[in-house]
């Protein structure tokens, strides 16, 4: 692509994510997301590969759905109440479209089935924005929301960490199995939201490091599904001995980043008297646990059959800048001793 191009779109990116953090109005917010999505489609298909392009298509019908039912319930809120303020949504009606229209927008269950079939259709670089950055701007407006029903979040929260956990147990695709991990950890952040938004933050901003680390791995290795991660040993052998720890942070287990958020987040909810739905998302971290340890043991424990079309690739080296990468692996796998002067900034 183009290099002005490419910072044209990339600029489009975050202009319509900052007009949407910016805004206090919801004309300004739905223009901010449709600038958002209007941005990354270029980038979607700038492959031309058909799958890239039923993503795209894909991509494009679920977001302008959900734009299409925010631009209505925040008209259907300005009719009820007279007020366009996004903090000003009183009517439970308008409030309860608008949350499910955002959880639409950045694939919340039951809302998610979008998501892992767009994610597989794009290139690993183009799947972490949607990964990450695009989540950005319909989740500032989800924390300035004050919902009319409790209920309906954690709902969603409990389903999607229960969806994120049993959608990636079959999957042998890495982009499917990273969308359905996405899909778990939105989840773990929307059963908090209403109770405390600055651990919903923490666990966003940890999910984006380690999000950021485990696609830059991929990247490296130029991997795509489970059979091909077996080369790695030959092309990374330092990194490959990281990589267990980068998804065992992902799934959360001691004493790695990922832990931090999950623990804050079964504190809290036990402190509202929520200890079943805090015992369900414990649980359904397990499932995600499998599947992150089964990416670990192909990685691994696994030596790739050394034949000409499986050893080519070993020998090319790679052209990835791995500072980012460096500084995203350190983050990911040291980051929990720091937990509570990160807990004391957020809640300055």
């Amino acid at each position: 692509m183009n290099p002005y191009i490419l910072a044209i779109l990339l600029f489009g990116l975050g202009l319509g994510t900052t007009i949407t953090f910016a805004s206090s109005h919801w004309l300004l917010a739905w223009m901010g997301l449709e600038m958002n999505t209007l941005a990354i489609i270029p980038l979607m298909t700038q492959h031309h590969h058909p799958r890239a392009v039923e993503a795209t298509t894909k991509y494009f019908l679920t977001q302008a759905t959900a734009a299409a039912t925010l631009l209505f319930a925040s008209v259907t809120n300005a009719w009820l109440t007279g007020q366009w303020e996004i903090q000003q949504i009183t009517h439970p009606l308008p409030s309860t479209m608008i949350t499910l229209a955002l959880a639409l927008k950045i694939g919340l269950a039951p809302l998610h089935a979008w998501l892992p079939e767009v994610l597989q259709g794009l290139d690993l670089t183009t799947g972490l924005i949607l990964s990450t950055w695009q989540k950005l701007a319909p989740f500032a407006l989800i924390l300035q929301l004050q919902p009319s029903s409790s209920t309906l979040l954690i709902i969603l929260g409990l389903t999607s960490t229960l969806i994120g956990g049993w959608g990636g147990l079959n999957q042998t695709q890495l982009r499917k199995i990273l969308a359905y991990s996405s899909i778990a950890h939105l989840g773990w952040m929307i059963l908090v939201l209403q109770f405390s938004p600055s651990i919903t933050l923490l666990t966003l901003l940890t999910y984006f490091i380690m999000t950021f680390s485990t696609f830059l791995v991929f990247k490296l290795n130029e991997s795509t599904n489970i059979n091909t991660l077996a080369t790695s040993w030959a092309k990374a052998p330092a990194l490959t001995a990281l990589i267990p720890l980068i998804l065992l942070s992902l799934g959360g287990l001691p004493p790695l980043t990922g832990f931090m958020p999950k623990w804050l987040i079964l504190q809290e909810l036990t402190k509202q008297g929520l200890a079943p739905t805090a015992t369900l998302a414990a649980l359904s971290a397990l499932l995600s646990l499998y599947f992150y340890l089964r990416l670990s043991y192909a990685m691994t424990l696994t030596i790739s059959p050394n034949n000409l079309t499986g050893s080519t690739p070993w020998r090319l080296p790679s052209t990835q800048l791995t500072y980012p990468l460096a500084t995203s692996t350190a983050m990911t796998i040291c980051l929990l001793p720091l937990t509570p002067a990160i807990s004391a900034l957020l809640t300055s």
